[in-house]
């Protein structure tokens, strides 16, 4: 029986058919999920695709997480679900207290698109485990509000407890403190980031590497770990 993967859509989500085809292509099969929803039609993992919500005018994020699903979310989560949260499903996990900390205005008030390099700093996590720790890999990032921002005691609890899962490498995008692209929960099942994975997992429409233009699917391995990490459980 395929690994069952939900992918929620919220009214304004702009990637949950991209997140859906990554899914199908790291080789589970891909559940809709609607905001409304509070059943998870027993899926073994979750994705909070990124795109936009609703309510994000008064703080990105912060009315979706109080949506049925997040709630659902929330107490699967901490009974072991996999969740993974991308850009816009990233302010909702930390919205919803998933994770810590908060993300605002990109530092030069500006919305930023481009191929970003990251580094992995954890790959003892449900999403990462395919990586190697010091990797750089090649993810596109678009975002408005993408900067991380957490208190000094949050931030030295992260770097000593090893919750960082990437890092932006040679430019910080958006001003994130430490360089801050993406985070993981305590247990490992709950894992954030800004960037979107799931627009680098097909060659053609990939990030440019220097084997080939639009080659890059470093992306797939966010799903394919997802897997692994369900098959093994």
């Amino acid at each position: 029986m395929a690994t069952k993967i939900g992918v929620v859509t919220f009214p304004g989500t702009l990637d949950d058919r991209d997140a859906a085809r990554a899914v199908k292509l790291a080789g589970a099969e891909p559940v809709a999920l609607w905001h409304a929803d509070s059943n998870l039609h027993e899926v073994d993992a979750v994705v909070l695709p990124g795109g936009f919500s609703y309510g994000d005018y008064l703080r990105c994020g912060a009315i979706a997480a109080q949506a049925p699903v997040v709630k659902e979310i929330v107490r699967q989560a901490s009974l072991g679900l996999p969740v993974l949260g991308i850009c816009n499903g990233f302010q909702v996990l930390v919205e919803a207290h998933l994770l810590p900390g908060g993300l605002i205005r990109n530092e030069r008030q500006h919305f930023i698109c481009r191929d970003q390099k990251l580094r992995v700093e954890n790959n003892q996590t449900a999403w990462t485990n395919q990586f190697a720790v010091g990797d750089v890999i090649t993810i596109p990032l678009k975002n408005g509000e993408g900067g991380y921002i957490a208190d000094q005691e949050t931030l030295a609890r992260l770097e000593g407890e090893n919750l960082i899962t990437f890092r932006y490498v040679d430019v910080n995008p958006n001003g994130s403190m430490n360089d801050i692209a993406g985070l993981r929960n305590q247990q490992g099942n709950v894992v954030g980031l800004m960037p979107h994975p799931e627009h680098a997992v097909e060659p053609g429409f990939g990030p440019d590497t220097s084997t080939a233009m639009r080659s890059g699917i470093d992306g797939l391995k966010f799903f394919s770990s997802a897997i692994a990490a369900l098959v093994s459980a």
